[in-house]
């Protein structure tokens, strides 16, 4: 039997590791191990993949601590095996054209259109075009690998209950059921919940939804026009109505298309989720922590550790990118901090232009 072990933390507070830096993977390197993966046997599940990780990352095969970001390749003709996992997935196309089926139902997908797969859905994917088919798949796996409970099948046999729809459930039997229910305590707010409802909460679709690039542009190109006396950032978040206030496109993502007009420069900020960025058109810089950064079209880039002070400028054409972040699973955990108009360095938290939470902003 494994003996405990007591860490003291008694008196200061520990010191936090430094922040990982950013990292860019280039349109070559990117290119380059697409042509690798290509060049390989099939494999027996037709999975062609390679995992970006960041190298300070010790614990899992993640770009971020809790962002893991895989190259996907198909050549033309092949399909994946069918897989179910207990992650969730967002899923864009960087080359080609394919096909996805998740549950059953089968959508066309081209170049930067953007689809979320929810856990424990069965899905495969296959090329129906000419050329490599080629995908970016961002998944919370690098958390569940951390926690070390990610569920991975390879063809799996469907469930015996379909998840994809809320569905009548027969009355448990009177020795499953407590019958004094879920009641307030007091008048603080306080309620006490009994066990069968702990285990079976009611239940909520979670769909997978798609956002086709042609569709996304139309209405992401408008923001242009806000000229540039507009402080806000010109961008779409792909919500999924599922998550509520959380603001994401999968419970642990946000997806966002932002288009940057020609010499557009950010204000510098910060926040606890990290970002990993896409530039698929364009080409420009991002500061982060007093270092700079460069990158062009075809790059990806962890380019907002959490909590590090970072903005963003475009150089002379106009930047389309897509950003993943961990912010609504930040909301969730009540662990999102966010600081706008930062100076460099810091004052102390909450001391600047806003200090924003999850709930409210202060300052």
């Amino acid at each position: 039997m494994s003996e405990p072990i007591f860490i003291d933390a008694s008196g200061p507070i520990p010191e936090k590791d430094a922040p990982w830096e950013p990292i860019v993977i280039t349109k070559e390197q990117i290119d380059a191990e697409v042509e690798r993966l290509a060049a390989l046997p099939r494999p027996a599940n037709g999975r062609r993949r390679s995992f970006f990780q960041h190298p300070r990352n010790q614990k899992s095969v993640g770009l971020a601590p809790g962002i893991q970001v895989s190259l996907d390749v198909l050549l033309p003709g092949e399909e994946t095996a069918t897989f179910r996992q207990n992650s969730t997935q967002v899923n864009f196309v960087i080359r080609g054209k394919g096909e996805t089926e998740i549950s059953g139902r089968r959508r066309e997908t081209a170049l930067h259109d953007v689809w979320n797969t929810p856990s424990m859905r069965i899905y495969r994917h296959k090329n129906t075009g000419d050329d490599i088919y080629v995908r970016l798949t961002y998944s919370n796996g690098a958390l569940l690998d951390m926690m070390n409970i990610h569920v991975v099948e390879e063809n799996p046999q469907p469930l015996l209950k379909s998840i994809d729809r809320e569905e009548e459930q027969a009355a448990p039997a009177a020795n499953r059921v407590n019958p004094y229910g879920t009641f307030q305590l007091n008048e603080e707010g306080a309620w006490m919940m009994p066990y069968e409802r702990l285990i079976n909460p009611p239940s909520v679709t979670s769909p997978a939804l798609y956002w086709p690039w042609e569709q996304v542009k139309e209405h992401l190109d408008k923001l242009e026009a806000l000229g540039k006396d507009y402080i806000g950032r010109r961008l779409y978040l792909l919500y999924n109505p599922m998550t509520g206030r959380t603001n994401g496109t999968t419970p642990n993502f946000f997806a966002t298309m932002t288009l940057r007009p020609p010499k557009i420069v950010d204000r510098p900020h910060r926040h606890s989720s990290a970002a990993v960025n896409y530039y698929f058109s364009g080409s420009g810089r991002s500061t982060v922590e007093g270092k700079t950064y460069e990158w062009k079209a075809g790059d990806l880039m962890l380019s907002a550790p959490g909590w590090s002070i970072h903005n963003h400028a475009s150089y002379d054409e106009p930047v389309y990118e897509l950003t993943i972040q961990d912010q609504p699973l930040n909301i969730a955990m009540e662990s999102l901090l966010w600081q706008e108009s930062l100076k460099e360095p810091p004052a102390l938290l909450g001391a600047e232009e806003g200090f924003l939470t999850n709930r409210a902003v202060v300052g």
